[in-house]
């Protein structure tokens, strides 16, 4: 028998199914008509990826420091700058400042950057510092397309980060790490979504042959193809683990894998 969790997480399924019922084209609009109305935001868990937050504070061997050392004869660093595409109510961006990363977060909606900056102005206080040593970065939101390379000329960063957390969207191009929350590994693809059901190979096979037009099967799983080269622009994982923690919806089931250009 379903809880009342279960039940309620199966309408909004059903709900967030039903708006995006369109071309993929209006896709966009449709995420910024709910942002707008404000009433229906299934997705925003009220707090930063708890996957996020260990690979920050537990995988220092994987990640590096939050600093990188500047090549010209001066000796001085600058810090990391760091990159959530779709990054709802800033969570994220937030955490990645306390961790002392020059975070971006981006977002669709004018309505969606406006609840970031009052998340960091309300809550702001609940990201410490986690090394007094490296300090806070910087929080800066965004109005954009991810797939669209208008927005990065609003930055200092000119579309170059060096660390992109990515949660659904599959992103392509990091000039340093791509951190992957592979979620929702196991929902059937036939079930339909927005968020659309995947597996880990999915990642592979679109972050190993970027730009290329990826085959599926007829109940919508990505088709592993056991002959085929990773393209020349190909990302290499370095490493792959289910997470320990993560969203209540994912948790147990979701992944975490670890990106970069060969």
């Amino acid at each position: 028998m379903a809880t009342m969790s279960e039940e309620k997480a199966a309408m909004a399924r059903a709900r967030l199914k039903k708006h995006f019922d369109v071309p993929s084209s209006e896709h966009q609009d449709r995420w910024v008509d709910l942002w707008n109305a404000g009433d229906f935001l299934p997705w925003d868990r009220q707090l930063p990826s708890p996957a996020l937050n260990d690979l920050l504070d537990q995988r220092k061997d994987l990640i590096g420091s939050c600093f990188v050392d500047d090549q010209g004869s001066t000796g001085t660093k600058r810090r990391k700058k760091a990159l959530v595409p779709g990054c709802g109510a800033g969570y994220d961006v937030l955490l990645l400042a306390s961790y002392g990363y020059d975070a971006y977060g981006l977002e669709v909606s004018e309505k969606a950057v406006q609840r970031c900056v009052e998340e960091q102005k309300t809550n702001g206080h609940k990201y410490p510092v986690k090394d007094e040593a490296a300090g806070a970065g910087s929080c800066t939101f965004l109005k954009g397309d991810f797939f669209d390379s208008a927005w990065s000329k609003a930055t200092t960063a000119e579309g170059t980060f060096e660390f992109i957390y990515d949660y659904t969207l599959l992103s392509k191009k990091p000039e340093g790490l791509l951190v992957c929350l592979e979620y929702p590994l196991g929902k059937d693809p036939a079930t339909g979504g927005p968020p659309f059901g995947l597996t880990s190979q999915t990642y592979v096979e679109h972050l190993q042959h970027p730009g290329e037009d990826i085959p599926y099967n007829k109940a919508g799983d990505v088709e592993e193809r056991s002959s085929s080269q990773p393209s020349s622009e190909a990302l290499e994982r370095i490493d792959h683990w289910q997470a320990e923690r993560s969203h209540q919806i994912g948790q147990g089931k979701d992944s975490v894998s670890v990106w970069r250009h060969k």
